[in-house]
């Protein structure tokens, strides 16, 4: 016996055919994937807007699949951003970060951490043989030796300007470069370096476990620091502005919950525990939560809100590297800084 013929109506058959190729159509097309995009951090408190806008998704929500890449210092950070090994990098202005944008590599886009009167901020440290010899202000550091990472690093103009301020020169310091921010502490807590400046959590901690003493404030000796700066390469900034804007959307969006959180504190204390929580996921890592959760909170300085950046703290930056030599005097300010993305103060 045959099978009964199967009749469909010229519309049924179309609306079949239709269906069918919807159906191979979602089938051989996939959804475009999120841009994938490399951060340079540094392990400190000061860097949890990136933390908090990857753990939280803001950067999902910006169509980038973000990665961080964990450095120890600001000057390798700056040559992985040139090399295009990173796409971003959050840290503080070296002599290697402008005399590669005097080459044409990078560019600063936006500010992040910032010195603010009435914010506890960077300290003064020196060793415990120090401070029994009689090295208790930051008057007494003449003559001493201070740990930096290298020569045009932050902790190099930091020290510069404690110098000036007090009456004597950086000339007159002692600078033992060692590279990474581990092997400073280690240095200052054997007493085979005299002196430091850091961040408020790793300062407060050494201090507080009695492995070096605070002595002062580097509030008092720059006004307005900014400390840290997002840059990209000069080619993110001129040929993909789009990515650049995206970035900083998420990040900005990290910075402001970083600050209502744990600087601000307007959202309680639940909301400040889970932060935290967040953070040591990154931030002492080889400590307890128990151990960790202090020295994180205590590490809390301002971010500028959605990237803001202090130019005036910059250009001045800019010409102290220039007045120690070690980079170009020719370099302008709109070589090293695009002020197209944030807003400037």
């Amino acid at each position: 016996m045959t099978e009964p013929a199967i009749r469909l109506s010229r519309r049924a058959f179309h609306a079949l055919v239709i269906g069918a190729t919807v159906s191979l159509t979602a089938i051989a097309v996939p959804a475009s994937a999120a841009e994938a995009v490399k951060i340079g951090v540094l392990s400190l408190t000061s860097h949890s807007a990136a933390f908090i806008a990857k753990e939280k998704g803001y950067f999902e929500e910006q169509d980038l699949d973000a990665e961080l890449v964990t450095f120890q210092a600001a000057g390798p950070m700056a040559v992985a951003i040139a090399s295009g090994d990173i796409d971003f990098g959050v840290t503080a202005i070296s002599g290697a970060l402008i005399n590669l944008a005097e080459k044409g590599a990078v560019k600063v886009i936006g500010g992040a951490l910032t010195e603010e009167k009435g914010v506890d901020g960077q300290k003064i440290l020196v060793s415990n043989a120090a401070y029994e010899d009689g090295v208790t202000t930051p008057a007494d550091l003449k003559g001493r030796s201070f740990g930096i990472t290298g020569t045009g690093s932050s902790f190099h103009y930091m020290i510069s300007q404690i110098a000036e301020k007090e009456g004597y020169s950086v000339a007159d310091v002692d600078l033992k470069a060692l590279q990474k921010v581990p092997a400073i502490i280690g240095a200052l807590k054997s007493g085979q370096i005299d002196a430091w400046s850091i961040v408020p959590h790793i300062a407060k901690g050494l201090d507080g476990s009695g492995g070096a003493k605070i002595i002062g404030d580097v509030a008092d000796y720059i006004d307005g620091y900014q400390v840290t700066t997002i840059f990209t390469s000069t080619r993110n900034v001129e040929e993909n502005r789009e990515l650049v804007e995206r970035f900083l959307a998420a990040y900005s969006k990290g910075i402001a919950e970083f600050n209502a959180t744990m600087v601000d504190k307007t959202e309680g204390e639940e909301a400040q525990e889970a932060t935290t929580q967040l953070i040591h996921k990154y931030v002492y890592t080889d400590r307890p939560y128990e151990k960790a959760a202090g020295p994180i909170k205590a590490g809390a300085m301002r971010l500028q809100p959605n990237g803001r950046l202090n130019i005036a703290s910059v250009e001045h930056q800019l010409n102290w590297f220039k007045s120690e030599g070690l980079v170009d005097e020719a370099i302008e300010l709109d070589t090293l800084v695009d002020t197209s993305f944030v807003e400037t103060q």
